[in-house]
Order: structure tokens, then C-alpha cells, then sequence
């Protein structure tokens, strides 16, 4: 069977691709279609003998992702020599899974060093060097601020596409060949399930007024339920949605479900 390889030109192409995943941004999923669309150069070069793997390619670059645009390439150069790997592969030689466990991995991690960096520190001191200049009524004032935090964005994100591609060329077949992608595959898992249950608990807001009254003293459910399982009700809030998008309830429904009972709830002082 023929290698295929992917070139700089495609990896190019990634690269001026993520520069809109934001443009898609939606609740259901946030930023998936946009991780998708800049891997779809790829995906059409690596399965364009082969349709149903290039489907089940695209249905995997659809699911949940959220990361800060600027270190996103560097897991889409990633993904994409994994994507190359498995297309150089048999089928059901190479664990597809592994592609899903380790994005979900480092966009967890990825996202709060890429925050605190170029939206904490970097933002905030060119466009506090773009506003000493707008105060003194100068234009460059605006256009410091863009070009001062745009050049560095861009130039960390072109290059880490590459990185990221080089990295994973570098290293997966090394760890396939020395018996340690499950091992990767089980700790990618353990990550992943702690960045989900950490957005769990600092994204989902449920909490109840709820007290009762016994003899003088004032019982507060909230704080019981504190003590014994903290975030207890937006988990298993979670899990109830989770259970029915198993079960392929339609997402609007849902989502006008969760408004309804939210409305219901709080006006009877339940939640």
C-alpha cells in the first residue's frame, strides 16, 4: 500500500483554517466545527480512496472540543499525523479511539495555559500599550493593540501546527511499537474525564434555596448537600442530559426543555 504523506502546504492549510474556529462557536459543542473544518483538508487527502473511514474521520472531529485558538494547531498537527498514521494503517490496526482521548486531554490543560498567557497577560499589555496612545488622541492607539497582539498570536500558532505534526510523527510510532498506547490511551482517559467533570462543576450553576425549619434552627439544604457531595445537583443534572442524548433525544428539545424546567423550577423556588 501506497505511504501517504501530508506536506507543508497541507499543514498551511490547518493552520489558516483555525484562524476562524471561533466563527462557529455554539453552546452545544463550542468550537467543533471550526476543529473540523481545518482538519478537512487533511481528512479528503488521507481517505480520499476510501469514503466510509473519511466519514467516520469527520464524525470524529465533530465531537465537543474547546480550546483557546492560539494553542488549538498545535493539537490539530497532532491530530493530523495520527489521522496520516491511521490512514497508513490497516483497519482496525490503529486505535481510533486514542485521536478523541488525546484531544480531549490537552484542550483542558492547552486552554488554561493559552488563557492566562495570551488573553490574561498578553491582551491585556498590548492593548494597554494601544490605550496610552488612544488617550493622547493618536489612531495608532487601535491599531498597536491589534498588531501587537496579533503578530505573536499568529506566529506561535503557525509554527506549533508544525510542531504539533512533527511531534506526533516523532513519537507514536515509538510508543505502538513499544506496546505503550494503551497505556497513553488509559491515561488520556483519566485527563479527560477529570477536564470534563472540572467543567462540570465550574459551568453548571445549580443551586437550591430550599430550607426547613426544625424547632428554632434553620436547615439549609444547599449546605448539606455541600458537606456530604459538593456540586451534587449539577452533576446529576449532567448526567440526566447525558442520558438522553444517548438515548438521541433531539438537541433542541432539550435545550428548550432545560429552559422550561429552569423557569418552572425557580419560580417555585425549588432550584
Amino acid at each position: 500500500m501506497e505511504q501517504k504523506k501530508l506536506t507543508k502546504e497541507d499543514l498551511r492549510k490547518v493552520f489558516l483554517r483555525s484562524l476562524t474556529i471561533m466563527c462557529s462557536w455554539n453552546y452545544e459543542r463550542q468550537m467543533h466545527m471550526g476543529f473540523m473544518c481545518g482538519m478537512s483538508p487533511v481528512l479528503d487527502k488521507l481517505y480520499a480512496d476510501d469514503e466510509e473511514r473519511k466519514k467516520d474521520a469527520y464524525r470524529r472531529h465533530m465531537e465537543f472540543f474547546n480550546c483557546t485558538p492560539q494553542m488549538t494547531p498545535f493539537i490539530m498537527g497532532l491530530v493530523a499525523s495520527m489521522e496520516e498514521q491511521n490512514a497508513n494503517s490497516e483497519e482496525g490496526d490503529f486505535q481510533t479511539e486514542s485521536i478523541s482521548m488525546i484531544k480531549t486531554s490537552l484542550m483542558g490543560p492547552f486552554a488554561g495555559i493559552g488563557d492566562s498567557f495570551f488573553q490574561g497577560t498578553l491582551r491585556i499589555i498590548t492593548f494597554g500599550i494601544g490605550l496610552s496612545f488612544a488617550q493622547q488622541g493618536s489612531v495608532l492607539g487601535p491599531i498597536l493593540a491589534v498588531v501587537l497582539f496579533a503578530i505573536p498570536s499568529l506566529l506561535f500558532a503557525y509554527y506549533t501546527t508544525f510542531l504539533g505534526y512533527e511531534s506526533g510523527n516523532k513519537y507514536l510510532a515509538k510508543l505502538y511499537q513499544g506496546g505503550f498506547m494503551d497505556r497513553v490511551m488509559h491515561f488520556a482517559s483519566i485527563v479527560g474525564l477529570a477536564v470534563v467533570g472540572g467543567m462540570v462543576a465550574g459551568m453548571v450553576n445549580i443551586t437550591t434555596p430550599l430550607q426547613f425549619q426544625d424547632g428554632g434552627t434553620s436547615l439549609v439544604l444547599q449546605d448539606m448537600l455541600n458537606t456530604i457531595f459538593p456540586k451534587l445537583l449539577p452533576l446529576v443534572f449532567t448526567m440526566s442530559i447525558y442520558k438522553l442524548i444517548q438515548k438521541k433525544v433531539n438537541t433542541n428539545a432539550l435545550l428548550i426543555g432545560i429552559i422550561l424546567f429552569g423557569m418552572v423550577m425557580g419560580g417555585l423556588g425549588i432550584l
